[in-house]
């Protein structure tokens, strides 16, 4: 199947990319101090000069003692942002664009981590689960603390010449930890319907736009599973979906980055549209999607320490060709093989490389 559609450019009021393959987010943890050096800026730049379309850092952590559990992820805020600025460049010199994913781990990162060990760890309720209650609920100050983290962090990825940016609203972090019904068992306005479980995230948006004008692009990125519970729903039903992205777009999400861990599942019965597939039919908006793309296996098979080989791409195509979604971001794939996209784009599928957990060993 010929995979001309990856590299059609993609096209929409705020955004314009070469090609619809994007690097998709995964934490490295390679950062001194929390602070990108040169191997982390040639590890971007060789996907750059490969002719990735849009890469997505891993996760850089917000300006808030209790955003990360370990020091070596990087930081978005201080001195970081120097570094940062220098990997912009880089990649723009090469040809490729560029966006931060803005993080806060939430319930996430256990008491005792980070740069800040004594400092709680922040969930809406103080919930890490269903039920498992650890640390106290947020207060509204605290609230407002972390918005305006959140959209400092945003005006830096602005100033510092970074093409959009990503919201990380997925995978029982912080913005999820509100999303979602098991650890927001809030009665104020943050808190109750799904509908209110989104005014966090809306909210930040609203900042956000409040602070850099409407034409800079913003990503968000959401999950229906979480690390904690790999068969949660946050929308188990398409009416649910509605309710949940519709305020999210009103607010001013312009991009939806939808992260499944198979790309080509079925969101729901009846119909063989993925989850990015029902929420650019919602929104009209443009979507993302992920999740094992070229690989045999999902991603915790391989977290275990087990392979994940080259596979086809051709479902993929097929979804792209019928405008599905619109952008595909790889992950593990372009670990293993920071050449994919011009690999792919010759047809050179013989001399992709499989991929293994050791590779997560070293930036390569």
């Amino acid at each position: 199947m010929n995979p001309d559609i990856l590299f059609t450019p993609f096209t929409s009021p705020k955004l314009t990319l070469k090609n619809r393959v994007a690097m998709a987010p995964m934490t490295r943890q390679f950062s001194p101090d929390g602070v990108p050096d040169d191997a982390v800026l040639q590890y971007y730049k060789r996907r750059a000069e490969n002719d990735v379309g849009l890469i997505i850092t891993e996760g850089t952590t917000v300006n808030h003692k209790a955003a990360s559990n370990e020091v070596r992820i990087p930081g978005f805020h201080g001195k970081a942002l120097d570094s940062w600025h220098k990997i912009v460049e880089t990649v723009h010199a090469a040809g490729g664009k560029i966006a931060p994913q803005l993080w806060h781990q939430g319930g996430m990162r256990r008491p005792g981590e980070g740069a800040y060990p004594d400092y709680p760890s922040a969930t809406p309720s103080g919930l890490v689960g269903p039920g498992k209650k650890v640390y106290e609920a947020l207060s509204n100050a605290e609230i407002d603390d972390l918005i305006a983290a959140f959209t400092q962090a945003a005006k830096d990825s602005k100033d510092l010449g970074f093409d959009t940016l990503e919201l990380h609203g997925a995978h029982g972090y912080l913005i999820d930890n509100f999303f979602w019904e098991g650890t927001n068992q809030r009665d104020d306005q943050y808190g109750g319907s799904l509908v209110k479980r989104t005014r966090f995230a809306t909210d930040i948006v609203q900042s956000i736009r409040a602070e850099i004008g409407d034409d800079y692009p913003i990503i968000l990125r959401f999950s229906q599973w979480k690390q904690q519970d790999f068969t949660a729903r946050l929308a188990p039903s398409l009416e649910e979906l509605e309710q949940f992205v519709k305020p999210l777009s009103d607010a001013g999400v312009d991009i939806f980055h939808c992260s499944t861990r198979r790309f080509w599942e079925p969101e729901f019965e009846g119909s063989e549209l993925n989850l990015a597939g029902w929420v650019k039919k919602i929104t009209g908006k443009p979507t993302i999607s992920v999740g094992s793309v070229g690989l045999t296996e999902e991603f915790i098979a391989t977290y275990r320490g087990g392979e994940a080989e080259v596979a086809s791409i051709d479902d993929l195509i097929t979804r792209m060709e019928a405008d599905e979604f619109d952008i595909i971001a790889v992950g593990r794939a372009l670990i293993a093989n920071p050449d994919w996209v011009t690999k792919v784009r010759a047809g050179k599928f013989d001399e992709l490389v499989t991929y293994n957990q050791e590779m997560l060993s070293q930036l390569i």
